[in-house]
């Protein structure tokens, strides 16, 4: 269980949102909406520690994150908005390497499955700066397939993939969500997820 209480993000001199509170539980999701410029992306960034809070805590399990942060690093894995693809690397390495930095070893086996899965046969071994920006996209997404988190937290998943992609995306967080998992996420496509699930509404 994920939950969030009385969460406060101020930015420069203007307060983004205050006194913020929820509750993810295991095989939910829980989109994060709003209008440009409402915090959503800094919520995701104060969630998974690459951001401080102005005020409020987060709990992992019922423990502070702050006191616990490497369970919670352990059940975690964030997506952000841009994908972090090396240009010079081929779509394996960078899927490698990307789950490296995180704490993963990913064998080739399991990469080579992933992005055949993820939609990008015959691709694994280009470079990354030969592919689209929706192949990048997947490149990243891969991830998912091969990560052993239980909460996923991903900025815009759905952004500059085509509609069969989209659907493949749909599949895999229901079937995360179907084995226990849970999902924190923000887009500005509307999507059908599996219930149960719910949005939580920021204003700028």
């Amino acid at each position: 269980m994920l939950s969030v209480a009385g969460l406060t993000c101020v930015r420069g001199d203007r307060c983004l949102f205050s006194d913020l509170e929820f509750v993810l539980n295991a095989s939910e999701w829980l989109q994060v909406d709003g209008e440009n410029g409402a915090g959503k992306t800094s919520l995701l960034r104060i969630v998974v520690g690459l951001l401080p809070p102005t005020e409020g805590e987060i709990r992992w399990n019922n423990q502070r994150v702050r006191e616990n942060r490497d369970e919670f690093n352990g059940n975690l894995l964030y997506l952000g908005h841009a994908a972090a693809i090396k240009e010079e690397l081929t779509t394996m390495e960078n899927l490698r390497m990307n789950a490296a930095i995180a704490g993963q070893h990913v064998t080739e086996v399991d990469a080579l499955k992933a992005l055949q899965q993820i939609g990008l046969k015959g691709r694994e071994k280009l470079p990354a700066r030969f592919l689209s920006q929706g192949q990048k996209h997947l490149v990243a997404l891969a991830r998912l397939l091969v990560s052993p988190a239980l909460l996923w937290v991903l900025d815009e998943p759905f952004v500059a993939l085509d509609a069969t992609a989209v659907k493949m995306l749909c599949g895999l967080i229901g079937k995360h969500l179907d084995q226990g998992g849970m999902v924190l996420y923000t887009s500005h496509q509307a999507v059908a997820l599996p219930a149960p699930g719910r949005t939580l509404k920021l204003t700028a």
